[in-house]
């Protein structure tokens, strides 16, 4: 029998077929495996430069599919991550803001990235603002690569400070300039005695507090290296403290809260009845919807010394990732000078690179806010919140006292005593 005739027994050539065949079709079941799970907040905006992100990695790298999953509030989105890494199930990577990477890295959920930056060919360390990349450092491992360098800023109503007679904030105002404009663009504008449109809207949180504390020379924490308590009850943040619950129960310049429950303060300022609104960069896709008056962005006034507040997501990876490396090549790409690139476009990021936050994609004066470099000038003052294990459950039971105190319920005295005592447990048996 010849090479040519021996497989012509049926059962033969049927066994030396799948010998042949079956590494193939293993092969193309493997490529089309090769998916990763990518989940993001974010409204519709948001969601568009998101998914313009994956459809341009997916045409760099067609034998990776990224399955977007999007949850329009943080909130929501926060409570579906711990039920997902709870559960075991986490998605491959997602956004995370630095302050709650440890509740997740240290029950061992997250896997460490400084080696996959250390090895990688497309980005480096060095590509980064530091501040950026120093917040999601923790326990001696960096954790995630950070997407964007926000931070506190006051967006302003340019119709409402020309109708009030003021001149738009300088880069170096100070408190008392921005009270005297709260003061100015606090009116009842229609004279039934009731005040309809205000002059500022400030959320009563720590994260709004923590920036005045610095700027008055205090601290949040007694330790922000190894933090074990508050420190709302020292002089310095009792004086920050005291200045931002006199906007709204001495001056009057802010909704109380009777007032804010019936319209928020991000709603006031879409719809013209608000002179300035403190938030970080998130906001701008929502704001670019305005269409009735000029708006702009102006730094935190100073206290007795600059300090802002850092906002950063970054891009993590779940320990429990089945394609490490396809994770990570999206990670990548997400972080490079073109993935940054696509995502500044949608307004919502400042970009964590400074080579694309210089560039036109952030930095364009045709779009909204004008005096995006505000964003860049303040880098260097910017600290960011202690990680903790426990920190978001710190933030939001010290929210319900700072609350309390800025609607006139307790004095601050009181509230940073409350908030002191209650968060006392949540620092107790805490990674360091």
């Amino acid at each position: 029998m010849n090479k040519r005739t021996s497989c012509l027994q049926p059962a033969t050539c049927l066994v030396l077929l799948l010998a042949l065949f079956l590494p193939l079709l293993a092969g193309c079941g493997a490529a089309q495996d090769r998916s990763v799970s990518f989940a993001v907040f974010g409204d519709p905006a948001e969601l568009a430069a998101y998914q313009a992100l994956v459809a341009a990695f997916e045409a760099e790298h067609p034998e990776i599919v990224i399955e977007l999953r999007h949850v329009a509030g943080q909130g929501d989105y926060q409570k579906q991550l711990v039920t997902a890494f709870t559960a075991g199930a986490p998605p491959d990577v997602m956004l995370l803001n630095y302050r709650r990477i440890v509740q997740f890295a240290a029950p061992g959920g997250l896997e460490a990235v400084g080696p996959y930056l250390d090895g990688s060919q497309a980005i480096r360390e060095a590509d980064f603002y530091a501040p950026a990349v120093e917040s999601f450092r923790w326990n001696g491992a960096l954790w995630c690569v950070p997407q964007n360098i926000s931070s506190l800023v006051v967006y302003y109503n340019r119709d409402l400070f020309a109708a009030a007679g003021l001149a738009e904030p300088a880069d170096d105002w100070t408190r008392d300039d921005f009270l005297a404009a709260a003061r100015a663009l606090t009116r009842d504008t229609d004279g039934d005695g009731v005040v309809d449109q205000y002059g500022v809207g400030i959320e009563p949180s720590l994260m709004r507090l923590a920036p005045l504390v610095w700027q008055d020379g205090g601290e949040l924490v007694d330790d922000p290296a190894r933090p074990a308590r508050l420190a709302l009850d020292t002089p310095a943040a009792l004086r920050a403290f005291q200045w931002l619950v006199d906007l709204q129960v001495r001056e009057q310049v802010v909704p109380n809260r009777v007032a804010e429950e019936a319209e928020e303060s991000e709603s006031r300022f879409l719809n013209g009845t608000l002179g300035m609104y403190l938030n970080s960069r998130r906001v701008v896709p929502t704001l670019r919807t305005i269409t009735g008056f000029a708006w702009d962005v102006a730094p935190l006034p100073r206290g007795a010394q600059a300090a802002g507040i850092l906002h950063s997501d970054g891009f993590c990876m779940a320990a429990a990732t089945r394609d490490k490396e396809a994770a990570w090549t999206f990670i990548e790409y997400a972080n490079s000078a073109a993935g940054q690139t696509i995502l500044a476009a949608a307004g919502r990021t400042v970009p964590s690179r400074p080579d694309v936050a210089e560039s036109a994609a952030f930095l364009d004066p045709a779009l909204p806010p004008a005096r995006s470099r505000v964003f860049l000038d303040t880098v260097p003052t910017l600290r960011q919140l202690p990680l903790v294990e426990r920190w978001p459950q710190i933030e939001e039971t010290a929210n319900k006292e700072i609350q309390q105190a800025f609607y006139g319920e307790i004095t601050v005295e009181e509230a940073a005593a409350a908030a002191i005592q209650a968060t006392a447990e949540l620092f107790q048996g805490t990674a360091p």
